[in-house]
């Protein structure tokens, strides 16, 4: 595997595998890897001759008061874990590298990034679209890969590749999980023992969910009161918002059916932690 920190040699790497007329895969990443991450790099292997990852904490997507400082980092780590998965080239910029002394363009996202987590989380979507966009154009990828963990960050990249007019493919791939349910996220470090098993209450909502339409209810708010039921088992986990949307632009719906995209985040002790599934596919 090869290691690039600047933006020349990125582009000759790329320029170097087009030459050889092979397809390029993009795996954008904050690091800290776990089997999430690596999950899309096997993806990309899939659909692209060529895979590179990329490594940044991108600081436009933190707002003042979260976690920039103390996000988990082991790069020596990635490395590692990248390599043994088939990464071809890994780019790890520094800071200075995606934004130069006086850069001050945004990509701004319009209303589909206005609810949900861009309610809870003021310019997080700015600051994730354009770092994204940085990266395509830097790479100039055949595909690039996203975990459906993200889904609103999904919704909002695909959006933004067709507003656009980029000609790459935008793959999402199922969330990984532990096997009792929680889903995989570099921010599950920050959780001790006890919070760990709170915070599955977050899956066992969805699994609810999931049961409750199987069983035929189709109208959003049985959904949402099943999942109130398990929700309410945990007390000491303020839920942010639990969203049932359609999944194109992840507008809310009062009928819900195999589409349906039911999604929740919450804070189990000073974690705030993300999920969602689609109600056809269940838990994954």
């Amino acid at each position: 595997m090869i290691e690039f920190q600047s933006v020349a040699d990125v582009r000759r790497w790329v320029r170097a595998a087009r030459e050889a007329s092979r397809r390029v895969a993009l795996v954008p990443t904050m690091g800290y890897l776990h089997e999430g991450h690596l999950s899309l790099v096997d993806e990309a292997r899939r659909r692209a001759d060529a895979v590179l990852m990329s490594v940044f904490v991108n600081p436009l997507q933190f707002g003042p008061t979260e976690d920039l400082s103390r996000y988990p980092r082991d790069l020596p780590r990635d490395r590692a874990l990248a390599a043994g998965r088939g990464v071809d080239a890994l780019f790890v910029p520094a800071v200075d590298t995606m934004y130069p002394p006086g850069s001050e363009i945004r990509v701004v996202p319009g209303p589909t990034a206005e609810r949900w987590e861009g309610a809870a989380r003021p310019g997080h979507f700015t600051g994730v679209l354009t770092v994204v966009a940085k990266l395509f154009h830097l790479v100039e990828p055949d595909i690039a890969t996203f975990g459906r963990k993200d889904i609103q960050q999904a919704v909002l990249i695909r959006q933004m590749v067709r507003d656009l007019d980029w000609p790459l493919e935008i793959v999402v791939v199922p969330t990984v999980r532990e096997p009792d349910g929680l889903a995989l996220s570099s921010r599950n470090a920050y959780l001790d023992p006890a919070s760990r098993r709170q915070a599955l209450v977050l899956s066992g909502s969805l699994r609810a969910a999931h049961e409750a339409f199987a069983r035929g209810e189709r109208r959003a708010a049985g959904i949402a009161a099943a999942m109130r039921r398990v929700l309410e088992q945990e007390p000491a986990v303020p839920v942010d918002y639990v969203a049932i949307a359609e999944p194109v632009a992840l507008t809310p719906v009062d009928v819900v059916d195999q589409h349906t995209v039911v999604a929740i985040a919450a804070r189990v002790g000073g974690t705030r932690l993300i999920d969602n599934i689609i109600l056809g596919q269940g838990l994954a």
